[in-house]
Protein backbone atom coordinates (compact mmCIF):
# COMPACT_ATOMS: atom_id res chain seq x y z
CA UNK A 1 0.00 0.00 0.00
CA UNK A 2 1.33 3.48 -0.81
CA UNK A 3 0.72 5.28 2.45
CA UNK A 4 2.74 8.29 1.29
CA UNK A 5 0.31 9.15 -1.53
CA UNK A 6 -0.94 12.74 -1.28
CA UNK A 7 1.26 13.33 1.76
CA UNK A 8 4.08 15.84 2.01
CA UNK A 9 7.17 13.68 2.45
CA UNK A 10 10.89 14.15 2.06
CA UNK A 11 13.62 11.61 1.41
CA UNK A 12 17.40 11.97 1.47
CA UNK A 13 18.63 14.02 -1.47
CA UNK A 14 15.27 15.68 -2.13
CA UNK A 15 14.81 19.44 -1.95
CA UNK A 16 13.43 20.32 1.46
CA UNK A 17 14.79 17.27 3.29
CA UNK A 18 17.53 19.16 5.13
CA UNK A 19 15.25 22.09 5.90
CA UNK A 20 12.64 19.80 7.40
CA UNK A 21 15.24 18.18 9.67
CA UNK A 22 16.68 21.48 10.86
CA UNK A 23 16.01 22.13 14.53
CA UNK A 24 17.42 23.84 17.59
CA UNK A 25 19.93 21.07 18.44
CA UNK A 26 22.57 20.98 15.73
CA UNK A 27 25.01 18.61 17.43
CA UNK A 28 23.41 15.29 16.47
CA UNK A 29 22.30 14.50 12.96
CA UNK A 30 19.05 12.72 12.15
CA UNK A 31 19.02 10.94 8.81
CA UNK A 32 15.60 9.25 8.49
CA UNK A 33 14.62 7.25 5.43
CA UNK A 34 11.53 9.43 5.10
CA UNK A 35 10.18 12.55 6.77
CA UNK A 36 6.43 12.99 6.98
CA UNK A 37 5.68 16.71 7.19
CA UNK A 38 2.40 16.45 9.11
CA UNK A 39 -0.17 19.19 8.68
CA UNK A 40 -2.85 17.33 10.65
CA UNK A 41 -3.83 14.13 12.39
CA UNK A 42 -4.49 12.26 9.14
CA UNK A 43 -0.87 12.78 8.12
CA UNK A 44 0.30 11.38 11.45
CA UNK A 45 -1.93 8.33 10.99
CA UNK A 46 -0.46 7.77 7.52
CA UNK A 47 3.10 8.07 8.85
CA UNK A 48 2.47 5.60 11.67
CA UNK A 49 0.81 3.13 9.27
CA UNK A 50 3.75 3.38 6.87
CA UNK A 51 6.27 2.78 9.66
CA UNK A 52 4.28 -0.11 11.14
CA UNK A 53 3.97 -1.85 7.78
CA UNK A 54 7.70 -1.49 7.12
CA UNK A 55 8.75 -2.22 10.69
CA UNK A 56 10.59 1.11 10.97
CA UNK A 57 11.24 3.10 14.15
CA UNK A 58 9.40 6.41 14.55
CA UNK A 59 10.77 9.70 15.79
CA UNK A 60 8.84 12.94 16.31
CA UNK A 61 10.18 16.47 16.01
CA UNK A 62 8.53 19.82 16.55
CA UNK A 63 11.38 22.23 17.35
CA UNK A 64 14.31 19.88 17.88
CA UNK A 65 15.33 21.19 21.31
CA UNK A 66 15.39 17.84 23.09
CA UNK A 67 16.71 15.38 20.52
CA UNK A 68 17.67 12.20 22.38
CA UNK A 69 20.55 11.28 20.06
CA UNK A 70 21.74 11.00 16.48
CA UNK A 71 19.81 8.48 14.36
CA UNK A 72 19.92 6.75 11.00
CA UNK A 73 16.97 5.43 9.03
CA UNK A 74 13.38 5.05 10.09
CA UNK A 75 10.52 7.54 9.93
CA UNK A 76 10.51 11.06 11.31
CA UNK A 77 7.20 12.84 11.82
CA UNK A 78 7.68 16.59 11.66
CA UNK A 79 4.85 18.36 13.51
CA UNK A 80 5.94 21.98 13.10
CA UNK A 81 2.97 22.75 10.80
CA UNK A 82 0.46 21.65 13.46
CA UNK A 83 0.73 25.01 15.16
CA UNK A 84 -2.81 26.04 16.02
CA UNK A 85 -3.65 27.53 19.44
CA UNK A 86 -7.29 27.97 20.48
CA UNK A 87 -8.04 29.61 23.81
CA UNK A 88 -11.34 29.15 25.65
CA UNK A 89 -11.30 32.08 28.11
CA UNK A 90 -14.46 30.96 29.91
CA UNK A 91 -13.05 27.51 30.64
CA UNK A 92 -9.52 28.90 31.11
CA UNK A 93 -8.11 26.32 28.72
CA UNK A 94 -6.13 26.22 25.49
CA UNK A 95 -6.00 23.57 22.79
CA UNK A 96 -2.38 23.41 21.67
CA UNK A 97 -1.25 21.64 18.50
CA UNK A 98 1.82 19.41 18.39
CA UNK A 99 4.00 22.00 16.66
CA UNK A 100 3.11 24.99 18.82
CA UNK A 101 5.89 26.87 20.61
CA UNK A 102 5.38 28.32 24.07
CA UNK A 103 5.69 31.90 22.86
CA UNK A 104 2.54 31.42 20.77
CA UNK A 105 0.58 30.12 23.76
CA UNK A 106 1.74 32.96 26.01
CA UNK A 107 0.66 35.55 23.43
CA UNK A 108 -2.71 33.91 22.75
CA UNK A 109 -3.55 33.46 26.45
CA UNK A 110 -2.49 37.01 27.33
CA UNK A 111 -5.25 38.41 25.13
CA UNK A 112 -7.69 36.99 27.70
CA UNK A 113 -5.76 37.86 30.88
CA UNK A 114 -4.46 34.30 31.21
CA UNK A 115 -1.13 32.48 31.08
CA UNK A 116 0.08 28.93 30.50
CA UNK A 117 2.60 27.10 32.66
CA UNK A 118 5.34 27.57 30.11
CA UNK A 119 9.07 27.17 30.42
CA UNK A 120 11.75 29.81 30.20
CA UNK A 121 12.31 29.70 26.41
CA UNK A 122 9.49 30.84 24.08
CA UNK A 123 10.88 28.79 21.16
CA UNK A 124 10.47 25.41 22.93
CA UNK A 125 7.67 23.12 21.77
CA UNK A 126 4.77 23.21 24.23
CA UNK A 127 3.63 19.60 23.74
CA UNK A 128 6.99 17.83 24.02
CA UNK A 129 7.90 20.00 27.02
CA UNK A 130 4.68 19.05 28.78
CA UNK A 131 4.99 15.32 27.99
CA UNK A 132 8.36 15.42 29.79
CA UNK A 133 6.79 17.04 32.85
CA UNK A 134 7.37 20.72 32.23
CA UNK A 135 9.25 22.70 34.89
CA UNK A 136 8.14 26.25 34.31
CA UNK A 137 8.64 29.83 35.43
CA UNK A 138 5.92 29.53 38.11
CA UNK A 139 6.51 25.88 38.99
CA UNK A 140 6.72 26.14 42.77
CA UNK A 141 3.33 27.84 42.92
CA UNK A 142 1.44 25.80 40.32
CA UNK A 143 3.38 22.55 39.82
CA UNK A 144 4.42 20.87 36.61
CA UNK A 145 2.80 21.75 33.29
CA UNK A 146 1.75 18.09 33.05
CA UNK A 147 -0.35 18.56 36.18
CA UNK A 148 -2.63 20.95 34.29
CA UNK A 149 -3.40 18.86 31.19
CA UNK A 150 -7.12 18.19 30.70
CA UNK A 151 -6.92 15.88 27.69
CA UNK A 152 -4.56 14.57 25.01
CA UNK A 153 -5.21 13.70 21.39
CA UNK A 154 -2.84 11.10 19.99
CA UNK A 155 -2.21 8.42 17.42
CA UNK A 156 -1.09 5.08 18.86
CA UNK A 157 1.01 2.42 17.13
CA UNK A 158 -2.12 0.66 15.79
CA UNK A 159 -3.08 3.82 13.89
CA UNK A 160 -6.00 4.57 16.22
CA UNK A 161 -6.84 8.21 16.95
CA UNK A 162 -7.62 8.66 20.63
CA UNK A 163 -8.77 11.44 22.90
CA UNK A 164 -7.52 10.54 26.35
CA UNK A 165 -8.61 12.01 29.67
CA UNK A 166 -8.12 11.02 33.29
CA UNK A 167 -11.63 9.57 33.20
CA UNK A 168 -11.69 7.87 29.80
CA UNK A 169 -8.36 5.99 29.99
CA UNK A 170 -6.76 6.81 33.34
CA UNK A 171 -3.72 4.55 33.02
CA UNK A 172 -2.81 5.77 29.53
CA UNK A 173 -3.43 9.37 30.64
CA UNK A 174 -1.08 8.78 33.57
CA UNK A 175 1.68 7.36 31.36
CA UNK A 176 1.52 9.94 28.57
CA UNK A 177 2.22 12.77 31.01
CA UNK A 178 5.79 12.24 32.10
CA UNK A 179 6.46 9.30 29.80
CA UNK A 180 7.69 11.41 26.90
CA UNK A 181 7.06 10.11 23.37
CA UNK A 182 6.95 6.42 24.25
CA UNK A 183 3.28 5.61 23.76
CA UNK A 184 2.22 7.41 20.59
CA UNK A 185 2.30 10.69 18.70
CA UNK A 186 0.45 13.36 20.65
CA UNK A 187 -1.18 15.66 18.12
CA UNK A 188 -2.73 18.14 20.56
CA UNK A 189 -3.17 18.92 24.25
CA UNK A 190 -5.92 20.69 26.12
CA UNK A 191 -4.22 22.54 28.97
CA UNK A 192 -5.45 24.60 31.88
CA UNK A 193 -4.51 28.28 32.01
CA UNK A 194 -3.97 30.48 35.06
CA UNK A 195 -5.24 34.03 35.69
CA UNK A 196 -1.81 35.69 35.73
CA UNK A 197 -1.03 38.84 33.73
CA UNK A 198 2.05 40.21 35.51
CA UNK A 199 4.96 39.19 37.70
CA UNK A 200 7.58 40.62 39.97
CA UNK A 201 10.92 39.17 39.01
CA UNK A 202 13.90 39.21 36.71
CA UNK A 203 17.60 38.51 36.88
CA UNK A 204 20.22 39.72 39.34
CA UNK A 205 23.74 39.17 37.97
CA UNK A 206 27.05 39.20 39.82
CA UNK A 207 30.62 39.23 38.54
CA UNK A 208 31.94 35.81 39.58
CA UNK A 209 35.50 37.15 39.61
CA UNK A 210 34.62 39.95 42.01
CA UNK A 211 32.00 38.25 44.22
CA UNK A 212 32.85 34.71 45.37
CA UNK A 213 30.51 32.29 43.53
CA UNK A 214 30.53 29.99 46.57
CA UNK A 215 29.32 32.88 48.73
CA UNK A 216 26.57 33.65 46.22
CA UNK A 217 25.51 30.00 46.27
CA UNK A 218 25.44 29.87 50.08
CA UNK A 219 23.42 33.08 50.30
CA UNK A 220 21.01 31.94 47.60
CA UNK A 221 20.32 28.53 49.13
CA UNK A 222 19.82 30.11 52.57
CA UNK A 223 17.42 32.61 51.00
CA UNK A 224 15.31 29.85 49.43
CA UNK A 225 14.57 28.55 52.93
CA UNK A 226 12.74 31.81 53.69
CA UNK A 227 10.53 32.36 50.63
CA UNK A 228 6.90 31.30 50.08
CA UNK A 229 5.77 28.84 47.39
CA UNK A 230 4.79 31.80 45.22
CA UNK A 231 8.51 32.38 44.55
CA UNK A 232 10.17 30.23 41.87
CA UNK A 233 13.89 30.78 41.37
CA UNK A 234 17.20 29.45 40.13
CA UNK A 235 20.87 30.38 40.10
CA UNK A 236 23.12 29.95 37.06
CA UNK A 237 26.85 30.34 36.48
CA UNK A 238 28.81 30.49 33.23
CA UNK A 239 31.95 31.88 31.67
CA UNK A 240 31.21 33.53 28.34
CA UNK A 241 33.68 32.72 25.58
CA UNK A 242 35.87 35.51 24.27
CA UNK A 243 34.30 35.65 20.81
CA UNK A 244 33.84 38.67 18.53
CA UNK A 245 30.13 38.00 17.93
CA UNK A 246 29.39 38.64 21.63
CA UNK A 247 28.95 42.12 23.13
CA UNK A 248 32.28 43.35 24.47
CA UNK A 249 30.95 43.43 28.06
CA UNK A 250 30.21 39.69 27.92
CA UNK A 251 33.43 38.41 26.33
CA UNK A 252 35.33 36.31 28.84
CA UNK A 253 33.13 37.41 31.75
CA UNK A 254 32.20 35.02 34.56
CA UNK A 255 28.60 35.70 35.51
CA UNK A 256 26.54 34.23 38.33
CA UNK A 257 22.84 35.08 37.98
CA UNK A 258 19.88 34.60 40.29
CA UNK A 259 16.53 34.42 38.46
CA UNK A 260 13.28 35.14 40.31
CA UNK A 261 9.57 34.94 39.46
CA UNK A 262 6.94 35.95 42.02
CA UNK A 263 3.22 36.45 41.42
CA UNK A 264 2.73 38.75 44.41
CA UNK A 265 2.92 42.53 44.46
CA UNK A 266 6.00 44.59 43.66
CA UNK A 267 6.34 46.01 47.18
CA UNK A 268 6.43 42.55 48.74
CA UNK A 269 8.68 41.38 45.92
CA UNK A 270 11.19 44.10 46.75
CA UNK A 271 11.16 43.01 50.37
CA UNK A 272 11.66 39.36 49.45
CA UNK A 273 14.67 39.97 47.19
CA UNK A 274 16.45 42.39 49.55
CA UNK A 275 18.73 39.59 50.92
CA UNK A 276 19.82 38.78 47.35
CA UNK A 277 20.77 42.36 46.66
CA UNK A 278 22.78 42.35 49.90
CA UNK A 279 25.07 39.58 48.55
CA UNK A 280 27.30 42.16 46.90
CA UNK A 281 27.56 44.66 44.06
CA UNK A 282 25.62 43.55 41.00
CA UNK A 283 26.70 43.72 37.39
CA UNK A 284 23.06 44.18 36.49
CA UNK A 285 19.78 44.26 38.39
CA UNK A 286 16.69 43.50 36.32
CA UNK A 287 14.34 42.73 39.23
CA UNK A 288 11.12 44.58 38.55
CA UNK A 289 7.40 44.29 37.87
CA UNK A 290 6.79 43.06 34.33
CA UNK A 291 3.94 41.79 32.16
CA UNK A 292 3.78 38.03 31.85
CA UNK A 293 4.39 38.35 28.12
CA UNK A 294 7.95 39.43 29.05
CA UNK A 295 8.54 36.52 31.42
CA UNK A 296 11.05 34.97 29.00
CA UNK A 297 13.42 37.87 29.76
CA UNK A 298 13.97 36.46 33.26
CA UNK A 299 16.21 33.73 31.80
CA UNK A 300 16.97 35.16 28.34
CA UNK A 301 17.74 31.69 27.01
CA UNK A 302 19.59 31.58 23.66
CA UNK A 303 17.20 31.64 20.72
CA UNK A 304 19.58 30.44 17.99
CA UNK A 305 20.25 26.82 16.97
CA UNK A 306 23.48 25.36 18.31
CA UNK A 307 25.18 22.12 19.38
CA UNK A 308 25.06 21.14 23.04
CA UNK A 309 25.19 18.29 25.47
CA UNK A 310 23.70 18.25 28.94
CA UNK A 311 22.90 16.32 32.08
CA UNK A 312 20.67 16.76 35.10
CA UNK A 313 20.29 15.51 38.65
CA UNK A 314 17.20 15.63 40.83
CA UNK A 315 18.46 16.10 44.38
CA UNK A 316 16.75 15.52 47.72
CA UNK A 317 19.37 17.66 49.47
CA UNK A 318 22.39 19.79 48.73
CA UNK A 319 26.02 19.23 49.64
CA UNK A 320 27.46 22.74 49.74
CA UNK A 321 31.08 21.61 49.52
CA UNK A 322 30.30 19.46 46.47
CA UNK A 323 28.52 22.37 44.79
CA UNK A 324 31.43 24.70 45.50
CA UNK A 325 33.79 22.17 43.91
CA UNK A 326 31.49 21.88 40.90
CA UNK A 327 31.46 25.68 40.47
CA UNK A 328 35.25 25.78 40.69
CA UNK A 329 35.68 23.07 38.04
CA UNK A 330 33.15 24.59 35.61
CA UNK A 331 34.21 28.22 36.10
CA UNK A 332 37.20 30.15 34.69
CA UNK A 333 39.54 27.19 35.34
CA UNK A 334 37.62 24.95 32.91
CA UNK A 335 39.02 24.38 29.42
CA UNK A 336 35.63 24.88 27.78
CA UNK A 337 32.33 26.62 28.44
CA UNK A 338 29.81 25.07 30.83
CA UNK A 339 26.47 26.42 32.04
CA UNK A 340 25.55 25.29 35.57
CA UNK A 341 22.04 25.89 36.88
CA UNK A 342 20.42 25.04 40.20
CA UNK A 343 16.62 25.23 40.38
CA UNK A 344 14.81 25.50 43.69
CA UNK A 345 11.99 22.90 43.71
CA UNK A 346 9.38 21.95 46.32
CA UNK A 347 6.09 23.73 46.82
CA UNK A 348 3.43 22.58 44.36
CA UNK A 349 6.00 20.43 42.55
CA UNK A 350 5.97 18.06 45.53
CA UNK A 351 2.22 17.45 45.43
CA UNK A 352 0.98 14.10 44.07
CA UNK A 353 -0.68 14.13 40.65
CA UNK A 354 -2.29 11.58 38.34
CA UNK A 355 0.67 11.37 35.99
CA UNK A 356 4.06 9.70 35.60
CA UNK A 357 6.22 12.72 36.42
CA UNK A 358 8.71 11.24 38.92
CA UNK A 359 11.02 12.47 41.71
CA UNK A 360 8.48 14.84 43.21
CA UNK A 361 10.24 14.83 46.56
CA UNK A 362 13.33 16.43 45.01
CA UNK A 363 14.25 19.78 46.51
CA UNK A 364 16.69 20.82 43.79
CA UNK A 365 17.34 20.29 40.09
CA UNK A 366 20.99 20.54 39.12
CA UNK A 367 21.74 21.01 35.42
CA UNK A 368 24.94 21.21 33.40
CA UNK A 369 24.90 22.13 29.73
CA UNK A 370 27.98 22.42 27.51
CA UNK A 371 28.29 23.63 23.92
CA UNK A 372 29.81 20.88 21.79
CA UNK A 373 31.66 22.74 19.04
CA UNK A 374 33.40 19.56 17.94
CA UNK A 375 33.98 18.35 21.49
CA UNK A 376 33.93 14.60 22.01
CA UNK A 377 30.75 13.66 23.85
CA UNK A 378 32.50 10.89 25.78
CA UNK A 379 34.98 13.37 27.24
CA UNK A 380 32.08 15.48 28.47
CA UNK A 381 30.47 12.42 30.05
CA UNK A 382 33.68 11.72 31.92
CA UNK A 383 33.93 15.34 33.00
CA UNK A 384 30.33 15.37 34.22
CA UNK A 385 30.86 12.12 36.13
CA UNK A 386 33.77 13.75 37.93
CA UNK A 387 32.16 17.08 38.79
CA UNK A 388 28.89 15.43 39.85
CA UNK A 389 30.52 12.85 42.13
CA UNK A 390 30.03 14.92 45.24
CA UNK A 391 26.25 15.17 44.86
CA UNK A 392 25.73 11.41 44.40
CA UNK A 393 24.42 10.73 47.89
CA UNK A 394 21.54 13.16 47.34
CA UNK A 395 20.55 12.02 43.84
CA UNK A 396 17.01 10.74 43.28
CA UNK A 397 17.32 10.55 39.51
CA UNK A 398 17.49 12.63 36.34
CA UNK A 399 15.03 14.98 34.64
CA UNK A 400 13.63 13.96 31.26
CA UNK A 401 13.24 17.60 30.19
CA UNK A 402 16.86 18.42 30.94
CA UNK A 403 18.78 15.37 29.75
CA UNK A 404 20.10 16.46 26.40
CA UNK A 405 21.47 14.18 23.67
CA UNK A 406 21.97 11.09 25.80
CA UNK A 407 19.17 8.86 24.55
CA UNK A 408 21.26 5.75 25.04
CA UNK A 409 21.22 6.40 28.80
CA UNK A 410 17.82 6.11 30.45
CA UNK A 411 18.83 5.14 34.00
CA UNK A 412 17.46 7.42 36.66
CA UNK A 413 14.77 9.02 34.52
CA UNK A 414 12.13 7.12 36.51
CA UNK A 415 11.89 5.38 39.84
CA UNK A 416 11.46 1.60 39.62
CA UNK A 417 7.68 1.56 40.13
CA UNK A 418 7.06 4.27 37.54
CA UNK A 419 9.32 2.60 35.00
CA UNK A 420 7.53 -0.76 35.44
CA UNK A 421 4.13 0.88 34.91
CA UNK A 422 5.40 2.68 31.81
CA UNK A 423 6.91 -0.54 30.46
CA UNK A 424 3.54 -2.25 30.95
CA UNK A 425 1.82 0.50 28.98
CA UNK A 426 4.48 0.23 26.30
CA UNK A 427 3.79 -3.49 25.95
CA UNK A 428 0.06 -2.76 25.58
CA UNK A 429 0.08 0.24 23.25
CA UNK A 430 3.34 -0.21 21.34
CA UNK A 431 4.28 -3.91 21.49
CA UNK A 432 6.58 -3.64 18.44
CA UNK A 433 8.35 -0.65 20.03
CA UNK A 434 7.86 1.59 16.99
CA UNK A 435 8.27 4.66 19.20
CA UNK A 436 11.86 4.05 20.22
CA UNK A 437 13.56 7.16 18.90
CA UNK A 438 13.33 8.65 22.36
CA UNK A 439 14.23 7.74 25.94
CA UNK A 440 12.86 4.23 25.50
CA UNK A 441 11.14 2.71 28.55
CA UNK A 442 10.83 -0.81 27.16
Amino acid sequence: MNHTAQRLTFRPGQDGYEDELAGFQTGFAQRPDVVFAAAGTDDVVAAVAYAAEAGLPIGVQATGHGLPDASEGGVLISTRRMDEVVVDPAARTARVGAGVRWGQVVAAAAEHGLAPLNGSAPSVGAVSYTLGGGLGILAREFGYAADHVRSLELVTADGAVRRVTADSEPELFWGLLGGGANLGVVTALEIGLIPVTRLYGGALTFDGREVDPAAILRAYTAWTETVPDEVTSSVAALVYPDLPMLPEALRGSYQVTVRVAYTGGAEEGERLVAPLRAIGPALSDGLRELPYTESHTIHSDPDFPHAYYGESRMLEGLDTAAMERLLALTGPAADRMHVVQLNHLGGALARPAANAVPHRDARWLLRILSPLDGTDRESLREFYADVLTGVDRHVLGRSLNFTFASGDRTEGLYDDETRKRLAGLKATYDPANLFRRNYDVR
